[in-house]
């Protein structure tokens, strides 16, 4: 597999002049233009993701895709993740149909838990069948894409399926990835089912990492999928500047100020300053720096962990959108390159 180079965000509510927020809606036309120039510059993903507060206001995945879809060209797009525990899965499904009707083969979909659990008290779900409601719509989500003509019946529908195709069809499937934070179940999940697995990742090492790599590789094998079908795309915080020291300096001072946001909504504890800073070392799981700089890093854990996709999430804690935008021309035109010529 062609290894492949993108960005996801969860919309970056930009900064007004007295450090309080502007308007969310500034930030889904910001995510759009960003779209529109990683299309342009040759990257190969872009990941929306899903988060349901005001500094990162992007609440359906699913309709940016569809905006997006109609103003680029070939760049792949796919939710990062869709929370589908208190989502729908047929409507899921018919809403990323219809942005593969525009886009057809470069619309994708990562099924996930999500981070917190803020999702169920905003759509009435009861946080006790938090797993109960992920398997079930999970294979709801499944069947729906495979099957034209489909019966089912799970534990989270009052009603079964009988005979209903859900329209309308991609002209192919959609491509669906299981999403997830680490858990050893779920990448034992991803493997069993034969689903590429989408890994968030916050913290840890590269090496520490490769083994989930290893991990979901032997339970694939075990499974009896074929090897050259298992696929991993890995999604971390990053930013590409002109020189290392400015990418470590910007991205540091708002990548902080995401995390004390993001946390004081959700009241968990904030950590510190200096944890983060130490996940930007050549040891770290946070990819900041210049171009040769970030090459260097995404194939020394290529090396480790095999993966076939590496998304950056680069416009956090109010990033003004010129260095975010800079960011992704950098990633397109200095990291790509590179990579492209060491792996083909």
């Amino acid at each position: 597999m062609t290894f492949e180079l993108g960005v996801y965000s969860f919309g970056n509510t930009p900064l007004t002049a007295d450090g309080g927020r502007g308007p969310t809606a500034q930030a889904v036309r910001d995510v759009l233009e960003a779209i529109k120039l990683a299309d342009e510059v040759g990257l190969d993903f872009f990941g929306i993701g899903e988060h349901h507060t005001r500094t990162m206001p992007l609440s359906s995945p699913t309709a940016v895709i569809n905006a997006a879809a109609a103003v680029t060209n070939r760049i792949k797009l796919g939710t990062a993740v869709t929370v589908l525990s208190t989502d729908e899965p047929i409507r899921v499904f018919q809403q990323l149909a219809i942005a593969a009707a525009i886009a057809p083969g470069r619309i994708e979909a990562v099924a996930g838990r999500g981070s917190s659990t803020i999702t169920f008290p905003l759509f009435d779900y009861d946080e006790n069948d938090y797993d109960l409601l992920f398997a079930s719509k999970l294979e709801l989500l499944m069947a729906v894409n495979a099957e034209e003509n489909l019966t089912w019946h799970g534990p989270h529908r009052r009603r079964p399926l009988q005979d209903v195709t859900v329209y309308p069809r991609p002209e192919q499937p959609l491509r669906l990835w299981l999403g997830t934070g680490g858990s050893p179940g779920s990448v034992i999940r991803a493997a069993q089912l034969g689903l590429p697995m989408f890994v968030g990742i916050l913290g840890g090492t590269p090496e520490r990492w490769a083994q989930y790599g290893h991990a979901y590789r032997e339970a694939w094998a075990q499974a009896g999928h074929p090897a050259d079908q298992a696929a991993i795309a890995v999604a971390v915080h990053g930013f590409v500047a002109d020189t290392t020291q400015q990418a470590h300096a910007t991205f540091l001072d708002h990548e902080y100020r995401m995390w004390t946001d993001a946390l004081t909504e959700l009241g968990r504890p904030i950590p510190s300053r200096a944890d983060r800073a130490a996940a930007y070392g050549p040891d770290g799981m946070v990819f900041a720096g210049g171009p040769n700089d970030i090459a260097d890093r995404i194939l020394r854990l290529h090396s480790l962990f095999g993966h076939n996709r590496q998304i950056l999430q680069m416009d956090v804690g109010g990033l003004p959108q010129r260095d975010f935008l800079h960011a992704i021309e950098l990633l397109g035109t200095k990291v790509l390159p590179q990579i492209r010529a060491e792996l083909g």
